[in-house]
């Protein structure tokens, strides 16, 4: 062997070592990565279906300490990467119960294939952590303080990259009524934004100990609390006072299951079902004038028992039932058509309903559909964001052997249109679909354009009596708070719910139990909120400031480079 070719091999040998050294440097240590399973842990606790809410204001501690302990761009990364992909695995378990259940596929096969999805909306905290890491070498600990910016910017990253914001740090709080009015103004990321405010302030305190840090700390504990305070004050004006509703919907929940019905009498026996709810429901009201919420509607100038029936029969009444997996085909069913419309003018209602409807080139819609008093129908709403590998496949059709990818619900065409429904009495509502719930752009586009009420019509039951059921309400709960308007959330299996504007949920029904409930529908007294006008404004300017403040930390590095090499020279 030549002398040049020992050099370069004895080169290479010493590059190669210095890489692996570098590499051990860089890696946690097996503290760092249990800081970082115990944020996953505390995080995962706070969520539905354990529902330990206050643990999401210290989640973080640990995770937080062990950056700004060794801040580190890469160890940053990982650590980061750590905690979201344990927790978002740890949270979205559910996802594989319609893979094991209908897809047949088996269990230790089901769980894996779940871990690729945690760990590529696991990269966004992951990338919060590294810029964190990145301000805190630059400029200290108290860095830490700009970490509410980040995350909250990176988490609307992660909607905008992936189209999911699914357990946002802020839907956490969904059913803690006076945490979550701040989303009448910066949507589900503010609320995001304060709890990762406190988890920073906590965690400055801890590492540095001084009077100063604590004084900073509460300083800001001050300011989220100020925050709320003032976020309470401005969602009063939403709250509904209307005695007396402009219409009244009959919300039903027909539980039907999610097997394939095969057999027409069967069929025939859940379509019974969801009239008879409705009519048993109907009947309440018109009897008793009673909502589900217990208040019983007094109606003014005639006192007699008749009076006050005719009263009642004269409040419009909107018959609602869920996105449902019978399939019902509207256009294409004559005597479903002809049924719907002898139910609708028999009982003086006008109905929701889920259909498949036809699309331009042989495709079909998810949509919505309402049918007059008179039987005819009258609006048709398009879902249009669709469930990824349930209801589309997020592939190019180009892409060999896309087309033998199965979805769990069926193929179907995005809508495009925004279309408000009139509820009768002059109330406007808007209608949108199961999944929309998690898209905060769907529900302020409806209030945007005038809608009185929201109107969620939903089909958990492929993911069965799982955590699912309540996250999936603590989207919808959000969306009521972020425009100040009521939801009407009406689901095949549960959980079905009146949301009022400011977020509180009124009489849940239980899951996988045929129910109905009466709610009322009430023209909007007041503006729009904040967030309905202006949209993800708060959420821009978190970005914007982020990008501001890494921008300066980089040209601090190219000075101290410049500088350097001076000193060198």
């Amino acid at each position: 062997m030549s002398e040049a070719v020992q050099v370069a091999a004895q080169t290479g040998v010493r590059r190669l070592s210095r890489i692996r050294a570098r590499a051990r440097a860089a890696a946690p240590t097996r503290v760092e990565i249990a800081l970082a399973v115990a944020s996953s842990a505390l995080l995962i606790l706070s969520f539905p279906d354990f529902n330990l809410w206050p643990l999401a204001w210290v989640a973080l501690v640990p995770l937080l300490v062990a950056v700004a302990g060794r801040p580190e761009a890469a160890r940053s990364f990982l650590l980061g990467w750590i905690t979201a992909t344990v927790f978002f695995f740890g949270s979205c378990y559910w996802l594989t119960y319609a893979m094991v259940r209908y897809g047949h596929i088996p269990a230790w096969i089901a769980y894996p294939l779940v871990v690729p999805g945690a760990m590529v909306v696991g990269i966004f905290p992951a990338l919060c952590c590294l810029l964190l890491a990145r301000l805190i070498v630059r400029r200290g600990t108290v860095a830490l303080i700009f970490a509410p910016l980040l995350w909250a910017a990176l988490e609307w990253a992660r909607l905008a990259v992936t189209g999911q914001l699914w357990n946002a740090l802020g839907y956490s709080q969904a059913y803690v009524t006076p945490l979550i009015q701040s989303a009448s103004w910066g949507g589900v990321y503010s609320v995001s934004f304060l709890i990762v405010a406190i988890n920073s302030a906590i965690t400055y305190a801890l590492i540095k100990r001084t009077v100063r840090a604590v004084l900073l700390s509460l300083l800001i504990a001050a300011f989220v609390g100020g925050v709320m305070l003032a976020s309470n004050q401005y969602t009063k004006a939403f709250a509904s006072t209307v005695s007396r509703p402009d219409a009244v919907a009959i919300a039903v929940q027909p539980n039907v299951p999610m097997e394939p019905v095969e057999d027409l009498a069967e069929t025939e026996a859940l379509v019974e079902r969801h009239r008879s709810l409705s009519k048993e429901a109907l009947g309440v009201w018109e009897r008793q004038g009673r909502l589900s919420n217990g208040d019983v509607v007094k109606i003014e100038g005639d006192r007699s028992q008749d009076g006050a029936l005719a009263s009642r029969q004269a409040i419009p009444r909107l018959v609602i039932w869920p996105e449902s997996p019978m399939n019902f085909t509207y256009a294409n069913d004559t005597a479903l058509r002809e049924w719907i419309a002898r139910f609708a003018t028999e009982n003086r209602v006008a109905v929701i309903l889920n259909s498949l409807e036809p699309a331009p080139a042989g495709g079909a819609y998810n949509s919505a559909l309402m049918i007059n008093e008179e039987g005819r129908k009258v609006s048709q709403y398009d879902k249009i964001r669709l469930l990824p590998f349930g209801e589309y496949v997020p592939l190019p059709r180009w892409l060999p052997g896309v087309n033998l990818v199965p979805v769990m619900v069926g193929d179907f065409t995005p809508g495009a249109d925004y279309p408000l429904m009139q509820a009768g009495g002059g109330t406007r509502v808007g209608v949108f679909i199961c999944f929309e719930s998690a898209f905060p752009s769907i529900s302020r586009e409806f209030a945007g354009r005038g809608a009185d009420v929201l109107i969620n019509i939903s089909n958990d039951g492929y993911l069965g009596p799982t955590p699912v059921m309540r996250q999936h309400l603590a989207n919808t709960v959000f969306r009521a708070v972020e425009n100040g308007r009521a939801v009407v959330r009406v689901t095949n299996t549960g959980i079905s719910a009146y949301i009022t504007p400011r977020g509180q949920v009124i009489g849940a029904t239980e899951g996988f139990k045929p129910n109905a409930r009466v709610w009322p529908l009430n023209r909007a007294n007041v503006g729009k909120t904040f967030y309905t006008r202006y949209g993800d404004l708060f959420v821009s300017l978190c970005a914007l400031l982020s990008l501001l403040m890494l921008a300066t930390t980089i040209r601090k590095s190219r000075e101290s480079g410049e500088s350097g090499e001076k000193n060198v020279f």
